[in-house]
């Protein structure tokens, strides 16, 4: 008999719900060969089967949420599970199990991981860290989450009291839907940081004209050269890229009471997926040409799309750009993402009457949003910041000699 674990996912990730079950019980699964796949706060992960064998049972079901370290299924010899069988098997198992919960439990808030302000904050307090939701999407446990976690008004039972009231008579003009762990998680992120910063937003527009007509000249060469597409993100990362070096507490984040100023540049971009939106970072952006930065945006798309997107991929960003434009929006206000103080939404392109001089001519446009926490970004840097952005993508040939 071999037990299948849920296994470390990563350092601050201590639980998942089971999204699938590829093998099911009474079927043949080989050494190596994946028998479920785990969805996590961030990322997906396919759990193999350490011995070959039959699949004798499930101890848990999908869309259930298991522990670090839980036995979910077992896999034993013979050509089926009859019902008898791993009865035994399934009883034995089951006071290990909690006793592993137990342990995660007791040394959970000692692995947290939390900044030395917050720990002192959790100890004055009397707060378990490994009860606070951090805001960061690292996991990260900082003041603001200990004071926001000490201060929260103690509403939670409500829930329970909406369900309870749910089981109506299924007349079919409601389909009620479970949240996927990762779209909870997405609620909750964006519900504490609109709660836990100051957050504002400065506008502006930018004429598309010599972008677009640059790209039209070098389009069909650029891919011939680098076998991947000239597109609009890439002047967007090189432009924020030399923005924040100009004004560089807009890659800042805060922890408590200090500023950590950010002397790298990895660039989140915002990738919509059917499980909800996923931002990886392009890494060190400030060091890759036109071409590195549209492939590694493509390869990031196609991960994500595969549910293959990692924890590195999804961890570390210091600075976030979403493009809404993508789907039509004209203007709208991007929510900063994590322990970030600024975000750049992008939007479509738009032939409006724009005053050139004297005359009135038809140009494509587009509305650009930033943003950003007033604790730390005053408004001479934010509107400095998003109008450098501008003058960079009017004036594209300045962003291919810089680079």
């Amino acid at each position: 008999m071999a037990e299948i674990i849920v296994p470390e996912l990563a350092e601050s990730i201590t639980e998942g719900t089971i999204a699938q079950w590829l093998k099911k019980p009474g079927e043949m699964v080989e050494k190596g060969e994946f028998i479920v796949e785990l969805e996590t706060d961030k990322v997906n992960v396919e759990v193999i089967s350490e011995e070959a064998g039959v699949v004798q049972e499930h101890l848990a079901a999908e869309g259930d949420t298991v522990q670090v370290g839980q036995v979910i299924a077992i896999v034993g010899s013979g050509s089926g599970a009859p019902a008898a069988t791993p009865a035994a098997p399934v009883e034995a198992p089951a006071a290990p199990v909690a006793a592993v919960v137990v342990e995660e439990d007791a040394s959970a808030s000692d692995r947290t991981i939390a900044s030395p302000a917050a720990r002192k904050l959790a100890r004055e307090k009397g707060i378990d860290l490994a009860a606070v939701s951090p805001v960061d999407p690292m996991g990260r446990v900082r003041v603001q989450d200990v004071e926001a976690h000490g201060t929260a008004p103690k509403a939670q039972p409500a829930a329970p009291a909406a369900k309870a009231a749910a089981p109506a008579q299924e007349d079919g003009r409601v389909t009620r839907e479970k949240m996927t762990r990762r779209r909870q998680t997405i609620a909750k992120r964006l519900l504490e940081v609109k709660q836990s910063t100051a957050m504002l937003t400065t506008f502006n527009e930018i004429d598309m004209t010599n972008v677009m007509a640059l790209r039209s000249r070098k389009k069909d060469q650029f891919f011939e050269q680098n076998d991947v597409r000239l597109g609009f993100m890439s002047f967007f990362t090189k432009a924020v890229v030399a923005a924040l070096k100009k004004y560089p507490y807009v890659n800042a984040e805060i922890d408590g009471d200090e500023i950590i100023l950010k002397n790298f540049f990895d660039i989140g971009v915002a990738i919509s997926t059917d499980g909800g939106l996923v931002v990886p970072n392009v890494v060190d952006a400030d060091r890759k040409n036109f071409a590195e930065i549209e492939g590694t945006i493509v390869e990031l798309a196609k991960k994500a799309r595969d549910n293959k997107l990692t924890m590195a991929d999804m961890t570390g960003g210091s600075f976030t750009i979403t493009n809404g434009g993508v789907f039509g929006s004209l203007m709208s206000t991007p929510i900063m993402n994590g322990t970030q103080v600024g975000i750049l939404g992008m939007h479509t392109i738009q032939r409006r009457p724009v005053a050139i001089g004297d005359n009135i001519e038809i140009r494509p446009m587009m509305y650009v949003a930033l943003s950003y926490d007033h604790r730390v970004i005053d408004g001479k840097d934010s509107v400095g910041f998003l109008k450098m952005v501008k003058d960079l993508i009017e004036n594209p040939e300045d962003l291919l000699l810089g680079s």
